[in-house]
């Protein structure tokens, strides 16, 4: 199939295109050219670069001892994120309008009308529209987002990783003007999860690419193809499959965690405190530090485990998370003062 062959039918009015992969990776070199490549065949199209829109602070960590050791926490990042959806789906319901961005939003003014400059068009029937959302998205929840957006609106939904090497990304990120912490870069590699249609069926409308070197003409020609099967077979609202369902047991099983396990740091820190003030010996502080640590991974990884595996769970159905977090911290706190009780009457 030509690429003109693979533009030339399209049945839905936009596409929701990710590009993700670990910073310089290429996906801005990637989005200049599909940009150049759909104005050839008369597709609307642009840019969302999250890093633009998205104001830096946003990124910004802060550092907070939980009794045991110093963890970072991301502040305003997923609030964020959430914005710029936001002024996508507003663009998407005022196709013959440009939206303002709410002042409310956090997201940069300037860079979202860069975003839609051009897009609206004359009235009546419009070409395609593609959104190149640019970003790592390293995590399947956040790209699942984006796939709500498009099945709530029957857009077309595609996905594109771009696989680079870690020596690559880092030896292209010192050469930019502002350059990402390379610590940065090293813990995104950790937690990156490219697209993996076996375990998300959602995501099998998603190609990979290798940018490690120059981009092909024959890649450009993949993405352009996959865009149009994605505008051609848009997502349905009314689809009530497996992997949403799948998604969503996983979206509350981590914010049941995530609870638990801010919940946990707190009692810890109380047992290391408590251990103090007994003036429990320096040796059995680090063996009570280790042994809690220890107790809380294994505590949650089993926490996480019954959310997603055990649990009943009937899509739409709200579950009390903040009530089974406590729940959960009751639990934990009575396996953590066995542990203290052993470790204070050990003489």
């Amino acid at each position: 199939m030509t690429t003109e062959e693979a533009v030339s039918v399209s049945r839905a009015s936009a596409c929701l295109c990710v590009l993700c992969g670990l910073p310089a990776a290429g996906k801005s070199t990637l989005a200049r050219r599909i940009l150049s490549t759909a104005a050839q065949h008369g597709w609307r199209a642009t840019v969302v670069p999250y890093d633009d829109l998205i104001p830096e602070q946003a990124f910004r960590t802060k550092v907070v001892e939980d009794g045991v050791n110093l963890q970072e926490m991301h502040t305003e990042w997923k609030s964020h994120r959430q914005a710029v959806l936001y002024c996508i789906e507003q663009f998407l319901q005022k196709s013959e309008i440009l939206p303002e961005v709410p002042s409310s939003s956090g997201i940069s003014v300037a860079a979202w009308e860069q975003c839609t400059q051009g897009l609206m068009g004359p009235k009546g029937l419009k070409p395609p529209l593609v959104f190149l959302l640019d970003d790592n998205f390293y995590y399947p929840s956040m790209r699942y987002e984006v796939c709500q957006l498009a099945r709530k609106y029957s857009l077309g939904f595609c996905q594109v990783y771009l696989q680079c090497d870690l020596e690559s990304c880092i030896s292209r990120n010192q050469s930019r003007s502002q350059p990402v912490p390379t610590e940065v870069i090293l813990e995104m590699v950790k937690r990156l999860e490219s697209p993996n249609p076996q375990k998300n069926s959602w995501e099998i409308n998603s190609i990979t690419l290798n940018s490690t070197g120059t981009v092909s003409k024959s890649d450009i020609q993949r993405v352009m193809e996959l865009i149009s099967s994605a505008l051609n077979n848009p997502l349905s609202l009314g689809e009530d499959n497996k992997e949403q369902k799948d998604a969503d047991r996983l979206k509350c099983a981590n914010s049941v965690v995530h609870q638990a396990d801010q919940a946990c740091r707190r009692l810890i820190s109380e047992a290391m405190k408590t251990a103090r003030e007994n003036k429990v010996p320096p040796e059995r502080m680090r063996s009570l530090a280790a042994q809690l640590s220890e107790s809380k991974a294994t505590f949650l990884h089993n926490l996480r485990k019954h959310f997603l595996h055990e649990v009943p769970f009937i899509q739409g159905e709200e579950i009390n998370v903040e009530h089974a977090a406590k729940r959960a911290a009751e639990i934990f706190n009575d396996d953590l003062k066995e542990i203290l009780s052993r470790i204070m009457n050990d003489k």
